[in-house]
């Protein structure tokens, strides 16, 4: 087991992202789109809030969620409009309107769209591209997605993938969509260091939970947490336990035995009885003592993942589940 921790240690170690080249508005930007995506309305409010403060503007918002309807469709578009319009009712005074929208001159000539969209698809496919299986869908690319939308001003081309990217990286079931939007960023202007760090500054705040280590299936002691949590049994006594955002387990004891976790993505918590509680990222490693009264589960607004197994268990070890974690207790935490 010592050389499964360690083995573990060196893993995420080897992980670290040390590059910081995405900028705060940017990543305002991508967290709006990515939760936008999910049609996760309750985090992306303060997700909203964050991007304003951050120098992303209103109307860049605007056409953020404006755009994302071709990729996730027209009714979490309009909840994502619907939740920025309820943000900017109480509006701070720091915050930008941006630049006004007007309307691009292509959406009046069907052909100078058309056209727009061959240009800009050319240029983030890296050639040509007909889809002749489909000449349906080959048209509403080039003129719809790529001509009418493209065209707006109020994102540069190499924004536009920024929201795109993110935007997939919260969708299941596109993976194909996502590596050409990947590769499709780079070809509009943005370095490659700087998409992988996207990618990654996604799953480590939790917007998205791209991991190593298996999901599972819904827990079958769920009764005993707060949210939805799975759990994936792996090998040697050895359980990966998945959290959803603010999802955590109850107030328990582990009699005659210790229990070690190791985070392995997204941020979490742990706290002791009557202790205050520390946060957990990749890499943190918690034994608890047999006998203390303790909790873990994710942080309010990002997954979280741990490994977990007992070490020093004596005969008649057991677990004892206690009351659950009141919002009172959790929603302290910062």
């Amino acid at each position: 087991m010592k050389r499964i921790v360690t083995l573990l240690l060196v893993v995420l170690t080897m992980a670290t992202v040390n590059s910081q080249t995405l900028t705060e508005r940017q990543k305002g930007l991508a967290a709006c789109a990515c939760l936008m995506a999910q049609g996760d309305l309750e985090r992306l409010e303060p997700a909203v809030r964050m991007a304003l403060d951050s120098g992303v503007t209103i109307n860049e918002l605007k056409e953020a969620f404006s755009q994302l309807y071709a990729y996730t469709g027209f009714p979490r578009s309009l909840n994502a409009l619907g939740v920025l319009s309820k943000v900017v009712e109480n509006r701070k005074a720091n915050w930008q309107e941006g630049k006004p929208w007007k309307r691009p001159a292509e959406w009046d000539d069907a052909k100078k769209a058309y056209e727009l969209g061959v240009k800009n698809q050319t240029q983030l496919s890296g050639r040509p591209f007909n889809y002749e299986f489909c000449p349906q869908d080959d048209y509403y690319l080039k003129s719809h997605l790529f001509g009418d939308i493209f065209a707006g001003d109020q994102f540069t081309p190499a924004d536009r993938e920024i929201v795109t990217v993110a935007a997939l990286s919260g969708l299941e079931g596109v993976a194909p969509q996502l590596a050409a939007h990947k590769q499709g960023a780079v070809n509009m202007g943005n370095s490659q260091k700087l998409v992988d760090e996207l990618c990654s500054w996604l799953s480590q705040e939790g917007y998205t939970l791209h991991s190593q280590w298996p999901k599972g299936e819904p827990n079958p002691y769920g009764q005993f947490f707060t949210g939805k949590s799975y759990l994936a049994e792996m090998e040697k006594g050895l359980f990966n336990v998945t959290f959803e955002p603010r999802c955590r387990n109850n107030w328990h004891i582990h009699h005659k035995q210790v229990q070690v976790l190791i985070c392995v993505a997204g941020r979490g918590w742990y706290q002791e009885w009557g202790k205050e509680a520390v946060e957990m990222t990749p890499g943190t490693v918690i034994a608890i003592p047999a006998e203390v009264k303790h909790w873990h589960g994710a942080a309010k607004d990002s997954w979280f993942q741990h490994l977990t197994y007992h070490k020093d268990v004596q005969e008649g070890a057991s677990n004892e589940w206690l009351e659950a974690v009141t919002d009172e207790i959790y929603d302290q935490l910062r």
